[in-house]
């Protein structure tokens, strides 16, 4: 069993909690600091995400750790009516919010404090689910996974970017490199948090990625799964839906 790594490993704190207070932390440098430290491939990662949605023209989406709300302005392409973004950091929605008023798109995405694993909708409330770089920080994988098909529609879609590890030389030994030096010592030294960019090479380490993943989606109840792997394999477009 993998042992869960938490921002900060304190004992009196959950994962959920050290999580929440380390976006807290680095929520007013986050939006510079990820398109810095992607070198802005993050971007272009996103917008495949979206595409993965465009068959299905769903009106009402729900973004799950939605952050700044950068994945629901992408969601925007398709035209939905509404999309809902949730994440469990009061600073980096704070910081979304006002993103939102400035677009001119607060009337089409609402961002709202809310935990994955136990989300404030009904049963089948949403055409389709996003979650872009958050699935690892869940505490509990399986009953996130769970509650996002709870309140998904029949026939509706999760589509899930997330990190994971390049296999093959010599994106493996430049990825390894960058994400275990430059990463940490950037994001330290802009963000002021000494262990936030520590944590997220720590936790991709640890997340179940490709066919572990696939099969944790099974589990969860998902069907038609499938995964795209994106830049030789630094992230992963994972795939299920719910059926009737």
């Amino acid at each position: 069993m993998k042992k869960v790594v938490k921002p900060y490993g304190e004992e009196t704190q959950s994962k959920k909690e050290e999580v929440a207070t380390m976006f807290n932390n680095i929520s007013g440098r986050y939006d510079f600091l990820n398109h810095f430290l992607s070198l802005g491939i993050d971007k272009l990662w996103r917008r495949r995400a979206v595409k993965q949605l465009k068959k299905l023209k769903p009106q009402k989406i729900l973004d799950i750790a939605t952050g700044t709300g950068d994945f629901a302005l992408a969601l925007l392409k398709l035209k939905p009516n509404q999309i809902i973004g949730v994440d469990i950091s009061q600073g980096m929605l704070s910081v979304g919010t006002k993103k939102m008023k400035k677009k001119k798109v607060d009337d089409i995405i609402k961002l709202t404090l809310g935990d994955s694993e136990n989300l404030p909708f009904e049963d089948n409330s949403f055409d389709a689910i996003t979650v872009a770089f958050g699935v690892r920080n869940f505490e509990n994988l399986q009953k996130g996974l769970k509650e996002m098909k709870r309140v998904l529609k029949p026939n509706g879609k999760v589509v899930i970017l997330e990190f994971s590890k390049p296999k093959y030389f010599p994106i493996k030994q430049l990825f390894s490199f960058y994400s275990g030096c430059i990463i940490p010592f950037f994001g330290k030294l802009i963000s002021k948090d000494k262990r936030a960019y520590s944590y997220l090479p720590e936790s991709v380490e640890q997340f179940p990625e490709g066919k572990e993943f696939h099969l944790q989606m099974n589990t969860a109840g998902y069907e038609d799964i499938s995964s795209i792997r994106l830049s030789g394999g630094i992230s992963t477009i994972y795939m299920g839906h719910k059926k009737v």
